[in-house]
């Protein structure tokens, strides 16, 4: 990878805000991540040669089985977070929840809204069902592929 391109790829970070940046162009990989303390410049990680292709989800599943077994012992569909950002329930602070636990939803409706890069986007329900359970908390800061809602 082009190190002019490593370059912008870190300024893009420091000026963005977002704690964290992956990238993976055929068998380069690059992660760029942002300490959360002021002044402190972004430590960038360059990894030429990947292990196989096998061996690689390993490390993430099980980095992520914590936080995904609550969802998959319980009965029901998971949506889960499709980007890193901040998880809201409603459009505002003293608007009404999109939903609560025990509401029915329909495929598409909006569920939550995440907030990414000072955007805020809707996140739609997969599943028609009931909501059974909630994982996150208002205005918690989510992961990619983190668990969001249960629907039954």
């Amino acid at each position: 990878m082009d190190l002019r391109k490593l370059k912008k790829l870190i300024d893009l970070v420091e000026e963005s805000g977002i704690s964290e940046l992956e990238l993976t162009e055929g068998e380069e990989k690059v992660r760029i991540s942002r300490a959360m303390a002021p002044g402190v410049a972004p430590v960038a990680q360059y990894v030429a040669a990947p292990a196989p292709v096998a061996a690689a989800p390993a490390p993430a599943a099980a980095a992520t089985a914590p936080a995904a077994a609550p969802a998959e012992a319980l009965d029901g569909k998971v949506v889960k977070s499709p980007m890193v950002g901040t998880f809201y329930r409603a459009s505002s602070p003293d608007a009404k929840a999109f939903v609560d636990v025990g509401s029915s939803v329909s495929t598409g409706d909006t569920l939550c809204i995440i907030e990414a890069m000072k955007l805020l986007n809707e996140i739609e329900s997969e599943f028609s069902g009931t909501i059974k359970k909630i994982f996150v908390e208002n205005g918690q800061p989510v992961e990619y592929g983190e668990p969001l809602f249960l629907i039954g």
